[in-house]
Formats: C-alpha cells, sequence, structure tokens
C-alpha cells in the first residue's frame, strides 16, 4: 500500500489584511442571511455532506450553523484576521467540529486526497488567482470528492457585464477586499479538471435592480 503524500512544507501565507471591509461585512453578511436569504442558500449548499469537509474563506464563519451532523470535521481557511477572530467564536456554538486556520487557498498546507468535500462559498471573487485555488481544491479531495460552490460571476446580459469588468478595473476591488465581479466561475471549475454536477443560475436579491453581485450560481462538482 502507498502512503500518503505528505502535506507540502509550510510557509508563510500572502498577507491579507481588509479590516474596513471585514467590519463591513461582518454587520453585511449577518443581515444578508437573515433578511436576504442568504441563509437559506447556505442552507441549500451545505446539504446532505459527509465525512470531512474543507471550506475555504469561511469569513466570519456563518456557514458552520448549516453543516449536516454526518460532517465529522470542517478545516476553514480565513486568512483576514478579524473575520477570522469571528469565525473562531462561530466554530465553538457549531454542532460539528470546525478548525479554523489562517491559511490561503493558494496553498494549502494540507495532505493530498485528504478530503471528502470541499466549499467555495463567496470567495472565488476575492482569492488572488482562482485556477491555483481550484487546482489546490482538486489535490486535496479524495477521488469522487465533492466540490460544493456558491458563487456570485460574470452576467451573461452584455450590458452589466460590461459595467462589471469596468468596475473590476478600477474601484470594486479596492471598496471591497479584493473582490471581482466579472470572473466566471463555472468555466473556472471545469477548467479546473472537475466534472460539474448540477447547478442553478439565478440572480440575488431575486427582486429590485440587478446589481454587479446579483449574477449567481449553486452547485456541485466532482474530482
Amino acid at each position: 500500500m502507498t502512503p500518503p503524500r505528505p502535506a507540502r512544507p509550510e510557509s508563510p501565507s500572502p498577507r491579507v489584511h481588509h479590516p474596513l471591509f471585514a467590519r463591513f461585512y461582518a454587520r453585511f453578511s449577518v443581515s444578508a442571511d437573515s433578511r436576504g436569504g442568504v441563509g437559506d442558500l447556505r442552507a441549500e449548499l451545505l446539504a446532505g455532506l459527509s465525512g470531512r469537509v474543507l471550506e475555504i474563506g469561511a469569513g466570519n464563519g456563518l456557514n458552520f450553523a448549516h453543516y449536516p451532523a454526518k460532517v465529522s470535521e470542517v478545516v476553514a481557511l480565513e486568512p483576514e484576521a478579524r473575520l477570522r477572530r469571528l469565525a473562531q467564536e462561530s466554530a465553538r456554538r457549531a454542532a460539528v467540529p470546525v478548525t479554523v486556520l489562517p491559511d490561503t487557498a493558494e496553498a494549502l498546507p494540507l495532505e493530498d486526497a485528504s478530503f471528502d468535500a470541499a466549499v467555495a462559498s463567496l470567495v472565488l471573487c476575492t482569492v488572488r488567482s482562482v485556477p491555483q485555488v481550484l487546482a489546490e481544491l482538486h489535490r486535496v479531495l479524495r477521488p469522487g470528492g465533492e466540490l460544493r460552490f456558491f458563487e456570485h460571476g460574470l452576467a451573461e446580459t452584455a450590458g452589466l457585464a460590461r459595467v462589471q469588468r469596468g468596475l473590476d478595473r478600477t474601484v470594486w476591488p479596492m471598496l471591497f477586499g479584493g473582490c471581482h465581479t466579472s470572473r466566471a466561475p463555472l468555466a473556472a471549475v471545469e477548467a479546473a479538471g472537475f466534472v460539474l454536477g448540477p447547478y442553478r443560475s439565478f440572480d440575488l436579491p431575486g427582486k429590485g435592480p440587478r446589481l454587479p453581485t446579483s449574477p449567481c450560481v449553486l452547485g456541485t462538482a466532482r474530482r
């Protein structure tokens, strides 16, 4: 039997420091969960998971309350210090064991094929390299392991897509903690070698004017 490959050598993660955005997100996300329907989307995203789960970009840990009892362990990454402290508080209240690490998703300090599932929830918009992050998720998932994703991305309508690209080149990433509105999560997931499963596209919020972050997708893929 071939022994498992060791975890990658530890190296300092790039510094992630967005204190103003972290304060804004900590308040806005709680309201969005309770009043904007995001809490229900989190529950849908995580329903049916089991075994050992990796979550990247955990933010303030709002997903933790929605993990099913069959999940044996959650390893969650959050490199932003203020959000990580809030995630650690959420972890202590969670019904399943949760460990919160400070690492970034581009270089996971984790063994190959060591997780049953991975979760990317409103995070691919902010990472430095989407291909690198998805390659790392592919590496640490066991064969047949599942990627659950809930992301906003590039609009299908030309007008909003132009607005998104313009914002990404100018003020949006500076104002919103490195967020980019015009990334294409589905195409990136497929390009990383995952096999797409069921997914659905929708606008968030569902009513009112479309925002740069309105086009969303929620679904699954397999390693």
